[in-house]
């Protein structure tokens, strides 16, 4: 039996200690290594562990392997080499409509994700695959909009929307499958700074596992406790947000910067004063 806590629970003999498995890691990868047929080692090695409502900054150079990885999470890359599940699920072939149910990819670009004629037709794709059908739906898709603040966009077209709504929007078509796990490649990327203020807001009320694959640095000191430093392929550094942030010379190895003048440690001391 895996280690995990200890409960007392009432056994045939009296109170006895039981020890109770601990859950799965929400997202288990182990050992991936992944090549593309032109051989370019994308992966190598990888191995990365995120627990029940996480959230985790995945930072690195481009060309490190954060995209490859992320495209592993959903199934859209098959595995090659290692393990990997989500929530204990392996990511097999044969289990890739529930693993795609459970993760919800937000792409850089929202045109890749907004292709219907309405905002209500575009967020209600998803549960209409999955067969929900009439009020069910409609209340799946009012829910979805309602947690990123966009209810008032249902009936309008996406190519009007600016390009804060629009990101919004995309966040809504993925919560509407109720995922498990959000993973957001460059979230804020052609956002002015209301539409980046929006979506922080947004993001940090969400009480689900996310992955925040962004060059925006203070952006992910905002929002995740953890970082993850991608290059090589490999995960290189896993600690805390600030404690990653706050080493110049790994940062600079690895071809990351903060602006000119930030200060994590200020940063996230000023997100932790009530």
């Amino acid at each position: 039996m895996a280690a995990g806590r200890l409960d007392r629970r009432d056994g045939g003999y009296g109170d006895q200690p039981v020890t109770v498995p601990a859950p799965p890691p929400v997202i288990d990868l182990d050992g991936v290594g992944f090549t593309y047929p032109d051989g370019h080692r994308a992966l190598d090695d990888f191995t990365l562990a995120v627990g029940t409502a996480e959230s985790v900054a995945v930072l690195g150079p481009n060309g490190s392997g954060k995209t490859t990885f992320a495209l592993h999470l959903n199934g859209i890359h098959e595995l090659q080499e290692g393990r990997a599940a989500i929530s204990g699920l392996p990511i097999a072939h044969e289990h890739l409509p529930e693993i795609r149910r459970r993760v919800g990819m937000v792409f850089q670009d929202t045109d890749d994700q907004l292709f219907m004629p309405t905002v209500r037709e575009d967020v209600a794709f998803g549960p209409h695959n999955l067969g929900l059908r009439d009020g069910e739906l409609d209340a799946r898709v009012e829910e979805a909009l309602e947690m990123v603040g966009a209810s008032g966009l249902i009936d309008r077209a996406p190519h009007h929307l600016s390009g804060g709504e629009r990101r919004r929007v995309a966040l809504a078509t993925v919560l509407s499958m109720q995922p498990d796990v959000l993973v957001l490649d460059e979230p804020t990327s052609g956002l002015d700074p209301a539409g980046r203020r929006e979506l922080a807001g947004v993001l940090a009320e969400l009480p689900i596992t996310k992955l925040l694959i962004t060059h925006d640095l203070p952006f992910a000191l905002e929002l995740c406790d953890r970082a993850v430093i991608v290059s090589g392929g490999r995960v290189v550094a896993d600690g805390s947000c600030v404690d990653v942030l706050a080493d110049e010379p790994l940062l600079h190895a690895h071809r990351l910067e903060l602006p000119l003048g930030f200060d994590p440690r200020a940063g996230w001391a000023a997100r932790h004063t009530p």
